[in-house]
């Protein structure tokens, strides 16, 4: 069973001890894909009931192309490349050993202080309510994944009548980064997989639109950011609007 402790595009967070107890009552090997949630939330292998875990840096503000993975001892995993023995036999390959130190450092700014990475999540937490709140004002769109149990930084939302891709443009040329959802499936035009299965409109995925915070975001780039969401909302959906029927004017002397 591999379940994502954290969803990659709403941000829901899955109840992955209980889940991994289950699996170990049947015996079942667990896998949990912690990569979205190691930065916020606690990844002790133990509680979670692992058997293998994994995360990645750059979604901890370390460097792109490294990552860790937990194995469990007694749990066999076929190697991603052979014929070095390397990562114990894993992984055959020159190490990255820049990239594995840059991912110590971050994970050890992210949550080697407990006190500090509660506050800082609990700070983050409270500009994304901020966020969210504002996000509601704007008609027809509705919060997609939980209303609560979500990561402290993740903001997603529908839109209905606007074209995300439309939306994302206008954003940027504003200065706000943004998505219409994971970066995994960026420049994919299909509709997002997450939302058709959650049952999300089909008319308001298109219009699906994805806002994360960090650490250096502040409260005064929240509110930037709702007033340039409301303001080219508005825009895109004024520039997809049908214009109006033309009114047929009689020929003088009819």
């Amino acid at each position: 069973v591999v379940v994502g402790y954290a969803n990659n595009e709403v941000g829901t967070i899955q109840p992955v001890a209980e889940i991994g107890a289950r699996c170990r009552e049947r015996g079942i090997r667990y896998v949990v894909d912690a990569t979205q949630a190691a930065a916020y939330l606690p990844i002790e292998v133990d509680p979670l009931q692992a058997d293998v875990l994994g995360i990645s840096g750059h979604k901890i503000e370390g460097p792109k192309g490294i990552g860790a993975l937990f194995v469990r001892q007694g749990t066999n995993v076929i190697p991603q490349q052979s014929g070095g023995s390397q990562e114990r036999q894993r992984r055959a390959g020159t190490e990255n050993v820049a990239g594995a130190v840059g991912l110590a450092a971050a994970l050890r700014l992210a949550r080697g202080d407990a006190a500090a990475a509660a506050a800082e999540s609990d700070r983050q937490r409270g500009l994304r309510d901020a966020l969210i709140g504002r996000l509601s004002e704007i008609t027809d769109g509705e919060l997609t994944g939980h209303p609560t149990a979500r990561l402290p930084n993740s903001v997603s939302w529908a839109f209905e009548a606007v074209e995300g891709g439309d939306l994302i443009a206008a954003l940027d040329l504003e200065g706000l980064a943004a998505s219409t959802g994971s970066a995994c499936t960026s420049g994919s035009a299909e509709p997002s997989h997450v939302l058709q299965a959650m049952g999300v409109a089909p008319d308001r995925i298109r219009g699906s639109l994805r806002l994360t915070l960090g650490r250096t975001t502040t409260s005064e780039e929240v509110d930037r950011a709702a007033e340039l969401v409301t303001t080219c909302v508005t825009r895109v959906r004024a520039a997809a609007a049908p214009l109006p029927a033309k009114v047929g004017v009689a020929p003088a002397g009819a």
